[in-house]
Parts: C-alpha cells; sequence; structure tokens
C-alpha cells in the first residue's frame, strides 16, 4: 500500500491548473470567463481551439469546476472545499461528463449524447458536456448534433475542444462562442519550471530551462514532459550540458564560434567546424535552422527596443548583445536571405552537405564583399572627368557639350542595349545632323523636338528597366520598336494579342516616362496587331515534314544525307 502512494505522478498530471490563476499563458480567455460566471453571463455553447498542450481542455474543466462550485471566492474561483468541487477533484462528479470525440465520433454516440443532455443535473446547477477532439465527429454526427447544441435544454452547457478549427462546420463555429488559445511564450513556460523545479528541491539552471522551454514549441505540456525526461537522466540538479547532451540540441558555443569566423573570412575554419557537428550526429538542415534563428537574435539583440524579442535569458542574452556589436545590420541581413534559400531546397537538394558547405562559403564571404564595394565606392570623387569638355577652343560648343552630357547621366546604364542601338541604327559619329546622339532630353516641364529616333532611345532605356523583373517583356521593347506618326503619337506594331495585352500592362507607366523625358504631356502610345492568316492546322508527321521543309529546304537534305525516316 505504502509503494502504491509514493506511486510516481507525471509532472503534467500532478501540477495540472486546478484554478483560473494557475493557467499559464492564457490571460485573456481566463480573464473573460471569470468575468462571464462572476455575471452570470455563461453561453451554452463554448469552443477552444488552438495547439496542442496550451490549457484547452484544463480550462474546460475548471470552468465546468467554477460554475458548479457553491461557494464561489471573492475573485470568482473555486473554492476547493464543497461538495461539488471535492466530487470532482476526486472524480466522482456526475455533473461533468468527457467524451473524445475521435473515439466516439459516431451518429450513435451523438443520439446517446443527447438522449443523456435530458437529464438534469441530481446535484449543482449545470451539467457540463467537454467534447475533446470535436473536429474527429463525423458528418453525419455533426448533423444530428446541431439541433440539440443550438437549443439545449438550460442546465446543459456544451464546451467542445478542438486542435484543428478549419474541419469544424461553419454551422458549428456559430452555434459556439470560440476561444482561440495561442502557444505558451519561452518566458512563461521557463517561469513554470522554475516553480515546479522549487517545489520539487530541483535546482536548475535558467540556460537549461530555456532549452526545455524551446524544444516544447509552445506547449506547456510537452514541456512538463521534456522536464521529466531531464529530470530522470540529471536527479536533483539540471544543467545545461547536461539538458543539451540529453535532448541531443546543438549549443549556442557553435553558433557563436561559426560568427567569429564569417566575419573573419575564414571559410576554411566553418567547414571543420560543420564537419564536427556531423560527426556528434547533428541533422545539417537541423543546423542550418538553429544558425538562422542564432543571426535573427543577433538581429534583434543589436537594437535596445529589440532586445526584447530575445527568448534567452541571463549569460546569453550578454554574450549576444556583445557578439551583435561586432556585426552590421547589412551581414546579418543577408547571412538570413542565405540562410532561408538554403532551407527553402535542402529537402530537394540531392548532396544537402554540399549545399550546407555552399551556404557557408557564402557566409564567409559576405565581410569581403562589404570591404569590396566600399573600396570601389570611396574613389567616386575621381569621376569628375567629364568637367573636361569645358576646355574647348570654340565658344559655341559648350553649349550642346553640356546638353549632351545631361542627357547621359539620367539615363540607365545600358550595355546590350547600346550594342544593339549600333546594329540596328548607325549614326556617323561626325555628323551633327543626326538628332539621336545630341538631342536633348529633358527630365522636366521643358519640351524638346520629337524625333522618331529620340523615341526609340528612351524606349530602349525604358525597356533596360525591366530586363531583370520582366525578361520577357524586355524583349518585346526591344525587338518591337515604336514609330513617331504624324498626329504626334506613338504607334507600335505587335505581333500577337499576347504581347498587346503585356505592353497595356505597362502603358501607364511607359507614358509617364515618355513624357517626363521629352516634356510633351499629350504624348501617347497607340497598339495594333495585324491580321494574321489563318494557318491549317498540321496533324500528320507528313503535313508537319511538309511545313517545316517549306521554311528549310535544306531540311530534305539533311534527312536524306543521313537516311532518316519520319517516323
Amino acid at each position: 500500500m505504502a509503494s502504491m502512494e509514493q506511486q510516481f505522478i507525471v509532472s503534467a498530471r500532478k501540477y495540472r491548473p486546478e484554478r483560473f490563476d494557475t493557467v499559464v499563458g492564457q490571460p485573456a480567455i481566463t480573464r473573460t470567463l471569470k468575468n462571464a460566471i462572476a455575471g452570470n453571463h455563461l453561453a451554452h455553447a463554448y469552443l477552444f481551439c488552438g495547439p496542442r498542450g496550451v490549457g484547452k481542455t484544463t480550462c474546460a474543466r475548471i470552468l465546468a469546476k467554477t460554475i458548479n462550485c457553491t461557494n464561489l471566492t471573492a475573485d470568482t474561483e473555486a473554492c476547493s472545499s464543497c461538495d461539488s468541487c471535492n466530487h470532482f477533484m476526486n472524480n466522482r462528479s456526475f455533473n461533468i461528463h468527457e467524451m473524445d470525440a475521435a473515439s466516439n465520433n459516431h451518429v450513435e454516440d451523438i443520439k446517446n449524447l443527447i438522449d443523456q443532455v435530458r437529464i438534469p443535473p441530481q446535484t449543482g446547477r449545470y451539467s457540463v458536456y467537454i467534447i475533446d477532439e470535436v473536429h474527429m465527429l463525423s458528418q453525419t454526427a455533426f448533423n444530428a448534433f446541431l439541433k440539440t447544441l443550438e437549443e439545449p435544454p438550460a442546465h446543459a452547457i456544451f464546451i467542445l475542444a478542438t486542435t484543428e478549427k478549419h474541419k469544424i462546420l461553419p454551422t458549428i463555429l456559430s452555434r459556439c462562442q470560440v476561444f482561440d488559445f495561442h502557444r505558451i511564450g519561452i518566458h512563461d513556460i521557463m517561469a513554470q519550471l522554475q516553480s515546479i523545479a522549487n517545489r520539487e528541491g530541483i535546482a536548475a539552471e535558467s540556460t537549461a530551462l530555456n532549452i526545455i522551454a524551446h524544444k516544447a514549441d509552445g506547449s506547456m505540456r510537452d514541456a512538463l514532459s521534456i522536464y521529466d525526461q531531464v529530470v530522470s537522466f540529471s536527479g536533483s540538479s539540471i544543467t545545461y550540458q547536461q539538458v543539451i547532451d540529453h535532448l541531443n540540441v546543438l549549443d549556442y558555443d557553435y553558433y557563436f564560434l561559426l560568427t567569429d569566423h564569417f566575419l573573419a573570412g575564414d571559410y576554411k575554419k566553418a567547414l571543420l567546424v560543420f564537419d564536427r557537428i556531423l560527426e556528434e550526429g547533428f541533422d545539417g538542415h537541423g543546423f542550418v535552422a538553429g544558425l538562422a534563428t542564432h543571426f535573427r537574435d543577433l538581429l534583434v539583440s543589436k537594437d535596445p527596443e529589440t532586445t526584447e524579442l530575445l527568448e534567452v535569458g541571463g549569460e546569453v542574452a550578454d554574450r549576444y548583445r556583445k557578439t551583435a556589436a561586432k556585426t552590421s545590420v547589412e551581414f546579418l541581413y543577408e547571412g538570413l536571405k542565405i540562410l532561408n534559400s538554403c532551407d527553402l531546397a535542402f529537402k530537394q537538394s540531392k548532396d544537402p552537405r554540399l549545399l550546407v558547405e555552399l551556404t557557408l562559403l557564402s557566409l564567409s564571404s559576405i565581410t569581403q564583399a562589404t570591404e569590396l564595394v566600399t573600396v570601389k565606392q570611396e574613389p567616386k570623387p575621381l569621376q569628375a572627368k567629364p568637367e573636361t569638355p569645358k576646355v574647348t577652343p570654340t565658344p559655341k560648343t559648350p553649349s550642346p557639350v553640356v546638353t549632351q552630357t545631361k542627357a547621359v547621366e539620367p539615363t540607365v546604364p545600358m550595355t546590350r542595349i547600346s550594342e544593339f542601338m549600333k546594329k540596328r541604327q548607325p549614326v556617323p559619329a561626325d555628323d551633327s545632323s543626326q538628332p539621336v546622339s545630341n538631342q536633348p532630353v529633358t527630365t522636366g516641364t521643358d519640351q524638346v523636338d520629337l524625333t522618331e529616333e529620340l523615341i526609340k532611345t528612351i524606349w530602349l532605356e525604358f525597356a533596360a528597366t525591366l530586363e531583370v523583373d520582366q525578361p520577357r517583356l524586355y524583349n518585346t521593347l526591344i525587338t518591337q520598336l515604336p514609330r513617331l506618326t504624324p498626329e504626334r503619337k506613338v504607334h507600335l506594331t505587335l505581333n500577337n494579342t499576347l504581347q498587346e495585352k503585356a505592353i497595356r500592362s505597362i502603358q501607364p507607366e511607359l507614358n509617364a516616362y515618355l513624357r517626363n523625358r521629352t516634356g510633351h504631356q499629350d504624348i501617347d502610345i497607340t497598339t495594333d496587331v495585324p491580321d494574321q492568316p489563318a494557318q491549317k492546322k498540321l496533324y500528320t508527321q507528313q503535313e508537319k515534314y511538309n511545313h517545316l521543309q517549306q521554311k528549310n529546304p535544306d531540311l530534305d537534305l539533311f534527312r536524306q544525307s543521313l537516311d532518316l525516316d519520319l517516323e
């Protein structure tokens, strides 16, 4: 008998909250329920939804206990001493009925529940029916439950709990007061674990409890299960090293060491650290996710306003602040982008290790790339060479030369476009009568003389801005050049309606660009697509071959030389 009394009870059951004020991490919900009880505004149906282990069923049981308590405290809590409370704590209450919908999900189970609802409670005011995992009910069971859920007897209160709210029928949701439980914060879990450790006489390091809280992923029940597991492993003292060894969690030291190697540009040592991590049995994908979290924590540690987002405490938090002071925001931002790309590509990679190693190489080169850009930008003041045209022998040349310099500065840098223009529309360098090279282009309201060559030049400048983001539209713009009509309209002839639709999608921006560069606010773009002759559909192999041969007569010689058949 003594051995039975000393039987171990898991912490999730032993320290399960029995009052609203002991529920962890859900203050808004517990406050609303207490106010409803105090004001006698109880609904006939509640729906508690949220992730696992956040207190849905616990709050349902506390609500059922409190509304039947005959001696409520001043702060609307159950007294835990009246007959109703004693029966509840000893699992002998006839007013509270719990049903697991995962195993009782048929229409017959709901019909039995409906018959039971009609019976009034023998003691107390309410009969409370708690249905857990209610989303598991079948379609017919939901339909059979609708009428009773909408108009139950005055003594009946339903509390439905689910982890998958999206699977609940809208007709069920509309009949319930819905409470969304959120994941419990890291600090709340740590505080609860510390309180339990103090009661049990166990010395626990805050960094060790922080690892357990992170591993629980917002679930108090998971955190308590991990805590029990760690206590069984470590005994009466829980240290950070014991927790990371037992839970197979990567030490913070590795991440800080890698950060130092990245800042120094030492990719060799970074690769060796990663090899050591793999030898210790850690997963590459988990390593990438952990390193991304490390970079995020460094980023929020750089500013006092965001330091509260750091979900670690004690010495680790101080270490993050010191390391963050050595890094730049640009370095951390670029590192997060690289790690996020690696995370997304990891599952599709044929060689995950090589992918992670390439990521480490990219992280090690961020600082060097930033320094290279800085070095390139430093001699910028030396680029004052455009002033040389001022030294000219004739007094008439400065005006067009200055105008030409202004025309070159606002244009978009072009490489392939400039070569394309030289091949497509060659202009003699010494011909002053040509308007393309010396044609003034405005960036304000001053108007310039419109010429077709000028329109084409501005057209290609605009196309250059689309080369990276919209390559198809870019190709359309540089191959279908416009012409200037006598009515001063910019007319464009396109090959098909798809090109026309694409041009129309950017026509407002293109119009604004042309008007701004020329100063002519009445300029507009018109398009047309020539009628295409109806083509005969090709079905047989012979028809397709004849069609290709008409386009290229040498095709038949090629076929004969290789002795090929159509089949």
